[in-house]
């Protein structure tokens, strides 16, 4: 099962990601179905689909059912692009592909699905790390680095909300070395920070500017380490 998954997968950024050039993306958004790119790139999905199959004819309808629906949801996407968010879009777009694979797969393979083991304890305690790790800590930090927030610190030449999504991929980061005992990640990341971080730090006139970024940091990886080793002590009771 799993091998037909990863030679279905690897034919779909194939065809979607590496054989399918910028202009051809444009020109879909532009022409719609009319476009002559938007059939060529389906021609690439139906030759990677084949190339990774090995040619067999066991799976045709496997092949088809892809490379139509993979039509369908393009041409869906094409007229949405305006009147929807372009990220999200992205994002929904792909997650259909991908379960359009998955039904396939678990047409001609054995799928079986343990719902029970989303309920394990290290299923939910990794969950419930995760949402502590990212949205639970940016709102603990800004409560607490609300007593010292700087006026200076608003600039309008930083990417709106850059600051937050930093702060979730660091703690993201570290919380991930900790449960994959790669301590020494840390060490890299905070030297890392501290090097892009040192022009902010040269260029305060004051103090301020540097114990608000230090306190911020050391709250972060503060939150982050005792989440993660919060997480190993939940896993070692559990084996």
């Amino acid at each position: 099962m799993l091998v037909l998954y990863l030679q279905l997968l690897l034919a779909h950024i194939l065809g979607d990601f590496v054989f399918q050039p910028s202009k051809w993306v444009k020109s879909k958004n532009k022409k719609k179905y009319k476009s002559p790119y938007l059939y060529w790139h389906i021609a690439v999905h139906a030759i990677a689909l084949i190339v990774t199959l090995q040619f067999s004819l066991k799976y045709w309808l496997g092949i088809l059912v892809i490379v139509f629906t993979h039509y369908f949801i393009d041409v869906a996407k094409m007229y949405l692009v305006k009147k929807l968010n372009f990220r999200w879009l992205f994002l929904w777009d792909q997650l259909a592909h991908l379960f359009v694979i998955a039904l396939v797969v678990c047409f001609y393979e054995d799928c079986i699905i343990n719902f029970s083991m989303l309920y394990s304890t290290k299923i939910l305690a990794f969950l419930v790390a995760v949402l502590l790790v990212t949205v639970v800590a940016s709102i603990v930090m800004k409560v607490i680095i609300s007593k010292w927030e700087l006026e200076s610190n608003s600039n309008k030449k930083s990417l709106e909300d850059a600051g937050k999504y930093i702060g979730i991929l660091e703690r993201l980061f570290i919380f991930i070395f900790i449960i994959t005992n790669n301590w020494e990640g840390i060490g890299f990341l905070l030297a890392a920070k501290s090097v892009f971080r040192f022009g902010d730090l040269s260029k305060a006139d004051d103090r301020k500017l540097t114990e608000y970024i230090l306190i911020g940091t050391l709250l972060s990886f503060g939150l982050a380490i005792l989440v993660g080793l919060a997480y190993n002590y939940v896993v070692c009771l559990e084996f």
